[in-house]
């Protein structure tokens, strides 16, 4: 099939990148589910848990600063070049992740991994924007949003049966033959699509990346440097305010820069982008922080091995995988409140549930139920925002807007990891004063859980200031070069 018949039809190119963002969704929900294993083997000494939370931390801080960038490198030399060297560089560390003998080594290769994620991820967003008409985003987001589903069942029960039978280091092995066939899928199904000369905002990415990382190493050390001084005259508050002031001083520069910036405030115009943004922060942090919990709640008080945890997530993959191209067809005809409000509702009303069910002695099987309510909830979350947040930008600024907001949907995760690790220590200090016991385990963990419910009431809070757009003009195709 040539490029320009894959331009006419734009699904060949959508499924191969698919398989990529796939890959990064399951690796995330494996780690989630290795946490434990990953701490017994390179962190055995220790009590603390802040330490093998930055494997995921590192990952996801890595992965938040270069998005910005990422979505403009898609823009000037096509996604489909971007989408290619990130997939070789996700592929490439987690063979070294695998191999990884130290802690240390292995928050360094996640490390890698989170910029090669950070390259490929806005580009399956512009593909989208550039190569689906408006009124057909949404069906295409319903299938981006199945993929979440189905990856976050594969992701947990695979993870598990990994885990068990071959350790944690098989996890990240899995990624090879993945990563090599998206590759080479890729490289023959997507477009190269007409590129847009664009000018790089340096100092703005400079400054993105300094305020982050200040405020998350702020959040992420907190408790272990019990709030107070870290090195001389240096605080974990000094650190967390100074990561404010770069990121306050970063906004004022873009507003200011007469060139290209690397965020087009602009987009902030479109009111369905601005609320966009701001819920899938939320959801980010709500979801990243429910998980450790969860896990730790599972596998360490009720004994389960991480294969019986992750099956009690079937409910949520399967209603979420099944549901999520129905919502995606709706989202074109209707209001987006529609969909997001109770969605995300239902999100947050099953994280509650889990909380309130988190005692030593609550039957399992009546996780299931609210691991349903999330799966039903999720179909009306996830792909409707994405649709909602980009459907009436201009093409030209697709890769600019999949930046931004994949951007603040990982800040979210990043900020939602660093403060469940502190939240959770919190309440096991407060639980646990004298000796381990599985109902003061299980208390510090469901207590955990409030701050992922709060996210998701944050959430349906700025989903209600949504609207629905009227018809848009058609958007001309857009142009194919040889690739």
């Amino acid at each position: 099939m040539s490029d320009d018949q894959e331009a006419r039809n734009p699904w060949p190119a959508l499924w191969a990148m698919i398989i990529g963002f796939f890959m990064l969704l399951v690796d995330t929900t494996i780690v989630s589910v290795a946490n434990p294993a990953i701490k017994a083997a390179l962190d055995p000494q220790t009590n603390n848990l802040d330490n093998v939370v930055w494997v995921t931390s590192a990952y996801l801080l890595a992965y938040a600063v270069p998005l910005l960038i990422a979505g403009r490198l898609g823009d000037a030399f096509g996604p489909k070049h971007i989408y290619l060297a990130g997939l070789a560089v996700f592929t490439l560390a987690s063979l070294g992740c695998g191999l990884a003998t130290t802690l240390d080594m292995l928050v360094a290769m996640r490390a890698v991994q989170g910029l090669g994620a950070a390259l490929m991820t806005p580009q399956s967003m512009a593909l989208i924007a550039r190569t689906f008409a408006p009124g057909n985003r949404g069906a295409a987001m319903g299938l981006w949003g199945a993929t979440a589903g189905v990856a976050t069942l594969v992701g947990p029960i695979a993870g598990g049966l990994l885990v068990d039978a071959f350790g944690w280091e098989a996890i990240f092995f899995v990624n090879l033959p993945v990563g090599v066939a998206g590759f080479v899928l890729a490289a023959r199904l997507v477009p190269a699509l007409e590129t847009q000369r664009h000018r790089f905002d340096l100092v703005g990415v400079g400054l993105s990346a300094v305020g982050l990382f200040l405020l998350v190493f702020g959040l992420q050390e907190g408790e272990a440097f019990d709030w107070g001084t870290i090195w001389g005259p240096v605080s974990v508050s000094s650190l967390i305010a100074s990561g404010v002031a770069v990121l306050a001083i970063f906004v004022w520069q873009q507003a200011r820069t007469r060139n290209e910036p690397l965020v087009p405030l602009g987009l902030f115009a479109d009111r369905n982008f601005s609320a966009a943004n701001l819920a899938i922060a939320t959801v980010g942090m709500a979801v990243t922080s429910m998980s450790l919990p969860m896990m730790f709640y599972l596998q360490l008080a009720r004994g389960l091995t991480p294969t019986d945890a992750a099956l009690l997530t079937i409910p949520t993959a399967v209603l979420s995988g099944v549901l999520s191209p129905l919502a995606g067809r709706l989202l074109d005809r209707a209001d987006p409140r529609y969909l997001l409000v109770p969605g995300l509702f239902l999100v947050g009303g099953g994280i509650a549930w889990y909380g309130y069910l988190m005692t030593p002695n609550t039957p399992l099987p009546l996780f299931l139920a609210p691991a349903a309510v999330i799966g039903i909830g999720s179909a009306g979350m996830w792909g409707p925002l994405a649709t909602t947040a980009t459907r009436y930008l201009p093409p030209r600024q697709a890769g600019a807007a999949s930046g931004i907001y994949n951007t603040t949907r990982t800040i979210g995760s990043v900020i939602g990891s660093a403060a469940i690790a502190a939240l959770m220590q919190s309440r096991l200090e407060a639980n646990l004063p004298g000796s381990v016991t599985d109902a003061g385990f299980s208390s510090a963990m469901a207590q955990s859980m409030a701050l992922p419910v709060a996210a998701m009431t944050l959430g349906v809070i700025t989903v209600l200031f949504a609207r629905r757009h009227g018809a848009p003009a058609p958007v001309a195709a857009p142009a194919v070069t040889v690739a």
